[in-house]
């Protein structure tokens, strides 16, 4: 239930007071605003929601700054888009310029709306066999904010919105109304929001291909902190989230403030603070000079979203996203999780109707209901340097007949699992035919020079619309012959030096906005169709693409042991339902470390699991093993994709506790990961976050004991409940005190069911 109040007041010094007021009752989140006449508006609280919203006036009294020594006439208290105009001094937060020119705005405030629905929330890219969307739009109450600067001509459209589940969002479009004078080059819009002064610490996540989300802390110092990306796409260090909180915050515990940016082409996400004013976190999109460039009224620049999300401990920030996500893909709920098999690993590029359909036949024996057909079916892409960009099928790999690309689909399909297939649709290899024959078709530089390559590619210009129609073509081809149900959709290239042939201007941002529009056009024309983020694994993770793709491959490693953090703090962002997480082979293909089998599906167990192993090469043993494991992820997936996701804190940097619980709470399942060895022999109690405190629940292995191999174990006596009958115990004493973890052998892990008594 939302509730939005407009309140009209005046300061102590009688300056009148325009505030606005919005809360989300069940999400137990509000935000308020107040903007002094003429004046852009203050983000004055995003919190908890007030005990009384009037009280938001005299919050203006209470926060505003005195004039100092040494300073401007006004000192710095940032607005909604601070400028200089307004003694803003820290990094420009708005660049704009004529001619060349920097412009120095001062905005005045033509109008502020506040509303119960902002009418921006559109209803899923999923659709009906008769096109229909599968779900409606949801109102979204909010603030809407039309500021001039009319001596300079530019006006600018400033929202923020809060969503059902309790992210708070704001979005700007900056539109020039001077007609007669030069056109408007946008060089920077970055949104923010204001902390309480007690938010001291950074939270940020740091990665490199194969190791993806790696957490890194510092103090929120005086000065400039910012994650920045500019290869096209947010990337392997790109940090889901810049999360402040109060010293020492982790997933269960400490007040926490986080932000994230929308958007997959080139961003930054920052923290800043002045010795003037407390601290401002926020982002958007970095541009390059001439990428955005306004002549008349009618040409606008829509910053992506910049969401925020607030809560005590990372699993509540986490899990208003999860709820965004969740409500933009109902489809995810509605129809379990196919578990997937991906043939990378198993085959890489030796393709041939009958090593996957030996592997298909395999496959649908363990339980899998999706088998993937990855690089290397096309052109002439028996490597990864050539044929890239050649998006027909390869008669050399598949010929006509019973051993075509086609008749593998249909044997798939007949065995009754969905077919998919790989694509890479934003990048071409020299050594290509469309390269030979469209050169122009490359974005580059100069007309003399490429860019760097990476991988032997280059980046395929979807600006140019003869480009954007070859792919759309080739892809909207292939899905309707041979049925496809899921693409897995790559982007391996950095992508830099990014200028279009045909504009002769940086492209960046049209690049990633053709990209959402080739995956709006397969979804709207072929109904049911998924579509899987991947980027060289997880190099384009974010809100701007999961509003169209199902899934992101979360890396390219599988290493469980890697994974245990690579995918705890993926879960920051995205739900688990919709991380990729595979079985892989032993040793890894990406480290070469040699784990059991149990750890290997136990870390893949709550994500949306997959298989990314040869079973042609594997005993009948471990085939049975591993049906034994889908059979029993399959029996939790319905609710695992409606569940909470939590992390439990540990003063044991060794082990993680990580779990899904239901909706009611009336149930849930952990994974006690021993990575290395600890100080304590036998691991210490592990508390379980997230069960009512006031309900009583039996603790017992998942499924059978014999899922457990007992190679993996190291205790020398029997574990009081590690058997089919468990212990009986509140939840306030699960919570608070925990329960002692089986005693296992590092780089392995245990599954255990918590069920209401």
């Amino acid at each position: 239930m939302s509730h939005i109040t407009r309140i009209q007041g005046a300061s102590s010094n009688g300056t009148a007071l325009t505030a606005a007021y919005v809360e989300q009752t069940d999400a137990n989140i509000a935000f308020a605003l107040v903007s002094p006449d003429g004046e852009l508006p203050r983000l004055v609280h995003w919190g908890r929601p007030l005990a009384d919203p009037e009280t938001v006036i005299a919050l203006y009294d209470a926060l505003k700054p005195q004039r100092v020594s040494g300073a401007l006439d006004d000192v710095a208290w940032p607005s909604i888009l601070p400028t200089q105009a307004e003694s803003w001094i820290g990094e420009p937060r708005l660049v704009l310029r004529r001619d060349g020119v920097e412009m120095f705005c001062k905005f005045t405030v033509a109008d502020i709306a506040v509303a119960d629905d902002m009418g921006t929330l559109d209803a899923p890219w999923e659709f009906n066999a008769d096109g229909s969307h599968v779900a409606p739009a949801q109102p979204v109450p909010g603030v809407r904010v039309i500021a001039r600067d009319d001596e300079q001509g530019v006006e600018i459209a400033w929202r923020m919105e809060l969503l059902p589940g309790g992210l708070i969002r704001q979005q700007a479009a900056v539109r020039n109304i001077a007609e007669e004078a030069a056109p408007l080059e946008v060089g920077h819009v970055e949104l923010g929001f204001p902390l309480p002064a007690q938010m001291s610490e950074i939270l940020t996540t740091t990665g490199r291909h194969l190791r993806e989300r790696s957490p890194q802390r510092q103090p929120l110092t005086i000065g400039r902190f910012a994650k920045s990306s500019l290869v096209g796409r947010p990337d392997f260090d790109a940090s889901l989230l810049l999360s402040v909180g109060v010293p020492g915050f982790g997933f269960e515990h400490g007040e926490v403030y986080s932000v994230h940016v929308g958007w997959s082409g080139n961003s930054v996400l920052s923290a800043e603070r002045l010795p003037y004013t407390q601290g401002v976190i926020g982002g958007g999109e970095l541009l390059f000079g001439g990428e955005i460039v306004l002549g008349g009224a009618d040409d606008v620049y829509t910053t992506p979203w910049v969401y925020g999300s607030y809560g005590d401990g990372l699993n509540e920030v986490s899990a208003r996203f999860h709820d965004h996500l969740r409500s933009r893909h109902p489809r995810l709920i509605e129809k379990p999780r196919p578990v997937i098999l991906n043939t990378w690993e198993a085959v890489y590029f030796d393709h041939n109707f009958d090593t996957l359909a030996a592997l298909a036949d395999k496959a649908v024996e363990s339980g899998v209901e999706r088998f993937v057909v990855d690089d290397g079916w096309f052109g002439s892409r028996r490597d990864d340097t050539s044929g890239l960009g050649d998006w027909q099928i390869s008669p050399e790999v598949w010929p006509d007949g019973d051993k075509s690309l086609k008749a593998l689909a249909d044997y798939v399909h007949g065995k009754g699992m969905e077919f998919g297939l790989w694509f890479e649709p934003e990048m071409i290899n020299p050594d290509s035919d469309v390269a030979r024959a469209h050169p122009d078709w490359v974005l580059a530089p100069t007309a003399n020079r490429l860019p760097m390559q990476g991988r032997t590619q280059q980046v395929l210009d979807l600006t140019n619309p003869e480009a954007f129609d070859y792919i759309l073509g080739c892809m909207d081809q292939l899905v309707g012959e041979l049925g496809i149900d899921y693409i897995k959709w790559d982007h391996n290239k950095l992508v830099t030096e990014a200028a279009s042939r045909s504009t002769g201007r940086p492209a960046v941002h049209q690049q990633t906005e053709a990209v959402y529009e080739i995956f709006r056009e397969l979804i709207q024309r072929h109904p049911g169709l998924e579509i899987e983020s991947c980027s060289s694994g997880g190099g384009r993770v974010d809100l701007g693409i999961l509003e169209y793709a199902s899934r992101i491959w979360v890396s390219d490693c599988v290493d469980p042991v890697e994974r245990a953090d690579i995918q705890r703090y993926t879960s920051l962002l995205v739900p688990p339902m919709m991380m990729g997480e595979h079985v892989g082979a032993s040793p890894a293909h990406s480290t070469k470390r040699s784990t059991s089998q149990e750890m290997r599906m136990a870390t893949a167990f709550f994500g949306h699991m997959g298989i990314e192993w040869n079973l042609n090469k594997e005993p009948q043993e471990a085939l049975d093993l591993l049906g034994a494991w889908v059979s029993e992820f399959k029996k939790h997936r319905g609710w695992f994709a409606q569940g909470d996701c939590v992390h439990a804190d540990s003063a044991d940097q060794s082990v993680r506790l990580d779990g899904m619980v239901k909706p009611d709470r009336s149930a849930a399942v952990y994974r006690f990961t021993q990575l290395t060895t600890s100080q304590t022999y036998p691991s210490a109690p592990v508390h379980l976050p997230g069960l009512d405190p006031r309900e009583t629940y039996r603790v017992l292995p998942l499924g059978t004991r014999r899922q457990s191999n007992p190679e993996i174990h190291c205790g020398q006596s029997e574990l009081g409940w590690w058997n089919d009958n468990g212990v009986v115990l509140p939840g306030e004493i699960l919570r608070t005190y925990g329960i002692r973890p089986p005693a296992i052998q590092p780089e392995e892990a245990v599954l255990f069911y918590v069920v209401k008594a």
